[in-house]
């Protein structure tokens, strides 16, 4: 099943000097990519996943009144007035324990020994912790009760209660959590934990979702080499692969990891063709610009399929820094979106966050697919500038309505990276911000 649908190419976007504007280009990304289809998975298997149905209850939770309490059930009447000098002394006629089919009943001047989750047995009203007891010992108050097979008489005789109950005192409501009828979950939630919990709690063993995508991340470069490999003279180690596969999985995908690729079209295009069957979404890193070895541009601009309109990756220049060259398309029998990042770390990484992960967000069926901006007052030491007609990037460390930009304006600084938890967004119309200014910001990691 595809996860693009049909492009049409914008003939005034079609020339190779056109500049596309951020906005532009992403446009173009969603309304291209397009939400997977739902499939019913197991609760376990559905984590992360999007719900595509609301949720009834089908059964009231608890089902029925039980005890939030170890002690005894009673009687209200039975411990009016109750104290440690006038102890309400009361008939134990036997246990209730969680999943105890058939309760007891209490009648006057009796209690039932309960424990935590059990149901409130008939006739009783409200249930005293053991704390407030003598636990059937005839020694003033216990810390708690003994385990049933070291000490099974405790089930019978009496009980002195050493405090009055309230009606309900330590009971929990046939339906306090949620009443039968009442709607769960909302289509659109993603599940995480408690979500899994609350299925499971009212019966539900699967569940209909969207599922994650699968996102193929592989960048390209001969000089790159892997972690834990000696470098060698004009070789650096290959981060983006490692960068936005996490950026992926932490965006709600099954990402999976490619070593890089040298600078050879036919090992790119057979490395690619490879990987499309385990892939909803592709991304590379690298070999988009217009240098003489840019492998990812001389292998995928001419690999669209002539029966298939809007088929095939278009590479672009656009206005924003870092990251102006990118490239866009679909490839492959099920036309898999590929998105084709720049190889500068700060650019790639920057990239993803403003075009990848809205794709993957879009895949998952989420209508809000952007991370949370806000408006922040800029600190620093001196005015940002950016160059005209170009959106501009920066990294940036965001607290208490303030951002401080982090790692300087170059884009080759991985390090700042690590250190930035916020985008500070300079518009294409604005050749400097003055510190103290208000100014845009991405928010990352939230």
């Amino acid at each position: 099943m595809s996860s693009a649908a049909p492009r049409v190419t914008d003939q005034d976007h079609s020339g190779p000097d056109h500049l596309w504007s951020v906005d532009e280009h992403l446009e173009d990304i969603l309304a291209t990519v397009r939400p997977l289809e739902p499939i019913e998975l197991h609760l376990l298997d559905a984590q992360g996943c999007v719900l595509v149905d609301d949720i009834t209850v089908p059964v009231s939770l608890p089902p029925f009144d039980n005890s939030s309490m170890d002690g005894y059930a009673v009687r209200v009447a039975d411990v009016a007035g109750a104290s440690e000098e006038f102890p309400a002394a009361l008939e134990v006629v036997g246990d209730v324990a969680a999943g105890q089919a058939e309760p007891l009943h209490v009648g006057p001047g009796q209690a039932a020994r309960i424990m935590t989750g059990a149901p409130l047995p008939p006739g009783a009203e409200a249930v005293v912790p053991v704390e407030w007891t003598d636990g059937g010992l005839g020694e003033g108050p216990v810390r708690g009760m003994r385990a049933r097979s070291l000490g099974p008489e405790g089930a019978t005789g009496h009980v002195q209660v050493y405090r009055p109950a309230e009606a309900r005192a330590h009971v929990r409501a046939k339906g306090s959590d949620v009443k039968a009828g009442d709607r769960a979950l909302e289509a659109g939630t993603v599940l995480g934990p408690p979500q899994i919990a609350l299925l499971a709690a009212i019966g539900r063993g699967t569940v209909r979702v969207r599922p994650r995508p699968r996102v193929v991340v592989l960048s390209t470069g001969s000089e790159l080499v892997q972690p834990d490999t000696e470098l060698r003279t004009g070789q650096i180690y290959d981060s983006n692969s490692f960068a936005l596969t996490a950026a992926a999985r932490d965006a709600g995908a099954i990402a999976y990891r490619v070593g890089a690729v040298a600078d050879d079209a036919e090992t790119l295009r057979s490395t690619i063709e490879d990987q499309l069957v385990r892939a909803d979404l592709m991304v590379t890193t690298g070999g988009v610009s217009v240098g003489a070895y840019d492998v990812v541009k001389e292998a995928l601009s001419h690999v669209g399929d002539e029966d298939e309109p809007g088929s095939g990756i278009e590479f672009r220049k656009l206005a924003m820094q870092p990251g102006k060259p990118q490239g866009f398309g679909s490839i492959g029998p099920d036309h898999t979106p590929l998105l084709a990042l720049p190889g500068n770390p700060v650019s790639s990484y920057v990239s993803f966050e403003l075009f990848v992960r809205p794709a993957i967000r879009t895949l998952m069926g989420l209508d809000d697919v952007h991370r949370p901006t806000t408006r922040a007052t800029l600190a620093a030491d001196k005015a940002l500038t950016s160059p005209k007609g170009r959106r501009q990037f920066l990294r940036g460390t965001y607290a208490d309505g303030r951002v401080t930009p982090v790692g300087g304006a170059g884009s080759h600084l991985v390090a700042a990276l690590a250190h930035a938890d916020a985008l500070i967004v300079v518009p294409e119309d604005t050749e400097s911000v003055e510190p103290g200014s208000e100014v845009e910001v991405v928010l990352l990691g939230r």
